[in-house]
């Protein structure tokens, strides 16, 4: 009987140990914390976001530049799959308003429960509280320590390693492989913070009234970025902006933070509005009206997003119709940075696509393949993280049984 190692006890190593017991192989996953699928838990605690069912084009275009890459694992393990293997745990998922994909009990418990009753009657062996720390002089061979800094060895026939990202480390993605690999010659582009909120220097005043406070309904766009507005709500921290919408826009963030200069969020508080329209509206001002009460009749304005346009303004709202009509369609953020990676939702960079073959497998190191946010990919919330981490499970699985096949037949 063919054996395997998978290293990481997420969606992606967790799926991809199925898709190899149910070929026959024998399968061992280490995991270095207490239980598997920590983060999964964590996703689901306020409502599992596993997929979503907008059409094929439009998700692939949520990966960016890894479109091409993620392109054949959703054909072989796409969203309808997915929906079909939570409804085969006992947990039928629904479609929420927007299209995402939920399962019913609106929670990860019950699915990775029945997940783990299923890998055990398949047979697979879960190891916690081994950390993988590299390989040994053997091929194949994996070097795991365990509790009380105890060391034990495996070499099985392939490997998969699936050990996540470097967001939320206290749950198990920590980065702790990326030196290993570099050190035997894999590129890894460097980790940084994906799905997460920005820096912004508020004044005091601003934030004190509005910490925890939305802005609804507004469209994001970085400057001197051509791509369109990202609608929805974002919320106003102590430290500055978090929501779907700064979200979405992450690679455009960093790319701009990157850059020469400050990067500028761009905010439009009305998106459904043109410039002509508001200015219109601006021009019904009344001589008493002050700058707040202008703004809220003419173009019902709230007070966040009004106060929102006086931060902007050092305090200085601009009195001309046509004027203001520009800025509220773009009044500019400054940011300062990205909040850390440990705040982070999930996580960019990873082996770099050039590191692995068509099958995920790590033409450096035959017989080890790779799968989930290891991987050099990202993508916003709304299920497409989730459903990209159990493709590539699925797919990295069918790439080890076959090179196993090939093995085996010569």
């Amino acid at each position: 009987m063919s054996t395997a190692s998978v290293i990481g006890g997420g969606p992606a190593g967790l799926i991809a140990a199925e898709g190899l017991a149910r070929a026959g192989v024998a399968v061992t996953v280490y995991e270095h914390m207490p239980a598997v699928g920590r983060k999964f838990l964590l996703a689901g605690h306020g409502g599992l976001n596993i997929t979503h069912t907008e059409d094929r084009d439009r998700m692939l275009a949520r990966y960016g530049a890894s479109a091409d890459r993620i392109a054949p694992m959703l054909e072989v393990f796409g969203p309808a799959d997915l929906r079909d293997w939570c409804a085969g745990l006992g947990e039928p998922t629904f479609v929420g308003s927007s299209g995402r994909v939920f399962p019913r009990a609106f929670r990860a418990t019950p699915l990775l429960r029945a997940w783990l009753a299923r890998l055990a009657a398949l047979g697979v062996r879960i190891e916690t509280r081994q950390r993988w720390t590299g390989w040994t002089d053997q091929p194949g061979g994996l070097r795991f320590t365990g509790p009380d800094d105890h060391v034990t060895e495996a070499a099985d026939d392939v490997a998969i390693f699936a050990l996540g990202g470097a967001s939320w480390p206290r749950l198990g993605s920590d980065g702790g492989w990326v030196d290993p690999f570099r050190d035997r010659g894999v590129t890894v582009t460097p980790l940084r913070p994906a799905n997460v909120g920005v820096r912004v220097a508020w004044t005091d005043t601003f934030a004190d009234r509005f910490e925890g406070t939305p802005l609804k309904h507004v469209g994001l766009t970085v400057r001197g970025q051509d791509a369109p507005p990202v609608r929805g709500d974002a919320m106003v921290t102590r430290t500055g902006l978090e929501g779907g919408p700064v979200y979405a826009i992450g690679a455009a963030i960093r790319a701009a933070l990157d850059a020469d200069g400050p990067g500028v969020l761009e905010v439009d508080l009305r998106p459904d509005l043109t410039v002509e329209t508001l200015t219109d509206r601006l021009r019904n001002r009344r001589p008493k009206d002050s700058g707040s009460n202008w703004l809220r009749r003419t173009i019902g304005l709230d007070p966040v997003a009004i106060a929102l346009v006086r931060e902007s303004s050092g305090g200085a709202m601009p009195s001309d119709a046509a004027e203001m009509a520009e800025l509220v369609k773009a009044v500019p953020v400054v940011l300062t940075a990205t909040m850390p990676i440990a705040r982070a939702i999930s996580t960019a960079g990873g082996i770099a696509w050039s590191e692995v073959d068509e099958a995920l497998m790590l033409p450096a190191l035959p017989g080890t393949f790779v799968a989930g946010e290891m991987l050099d990919w990202e993508a916003p919330t709304g299920g497409y993280l989730l459903q990209a981490s159990f493709s590539t499970g699925v797919f990295a699985a069918q790439g080890a049984l076959a090179w196993l096949a090939r093995d085996a037949a010569r």
